[in-house]
């Protein structure tokens, strides 16, 4: 089943499961309670934190989620903060918040942390997976860096960003499903 958050990031042969940590834990859990997948794919966009190449198709099964509290050492969770569906290779590390990071010394500190991108429903979709038994990925393509002009670029990038995810699933779904 590939899934997608929605609304400005809705794509055709992908079920819209709502934006942001919480809204896309309870409709991909309705979705995989309905009809149980063998395997989810989350499409959707990226900001950078650091590293990386704007446009450029990320692919992950490591999700975190790291709140912007926890860089200034004064809170701290019990919740599980981390998901981690694929072990045996390495892959990058996804953050997620129900915020967009545009503050470069903030996206400096997230790096610090081992985190390379952000995505906002990433860790939820990986959760619910990893609750249901299910195998997932997150096809991700990077649309701007998280600093002072991350909405800007967010937007100036976003729909060529949904051309290369729409074209490399293409190409994904012929490779491995034909």
């Amino acid at each position: 089943m590939i899934v997608c958050a929605g609304g400005n990031e809705s794509f055709k042969f992908a079920k819209n499961i709502g934006i942001g940590l919480i809204e896309s834990a309870i409709n991909l859990t309705k979705l995989c309670l309905e009809t149980k997948p063998k395997t989810l794919i989350f499409i959707g966009t990226c900001g950078i934190y650091n590293q990386g190449e704007i446009l450029k198709i990320y692919r992950s099964s490591h999700a975190f989620n790291i709140e912007f509290s926890k860089l200034s050492a004064n809170f701290y969770t019990p919740a599980l903060n981390e998901i981690n569906l694929n072990v045996s290779r390495e892959t990058y590390k996804i953050n997620s918040s129900n915020y967009i990071c545009q503050n470069k010394k903030a996206a400096e500190e997230f790096s610090n942390l081992g985190l390379d991108f952000e995505n906002m429903e990433a860790f939820s979709v990986l959760s619910v997976a990893k609750k249901m038994h299910i195998k997932a990925e997150c096809i991700l393509c990077a649309t701007n860096f998280c600093d002072e002009n991350a909405h800007k670029d967010f937007i100036k990038n976003h729909q060529k960003a949904k051309e290369k995810l729409e074209n490399f699933l293409t190409d994904f779904m012929d490779e491995n499903f034909l």
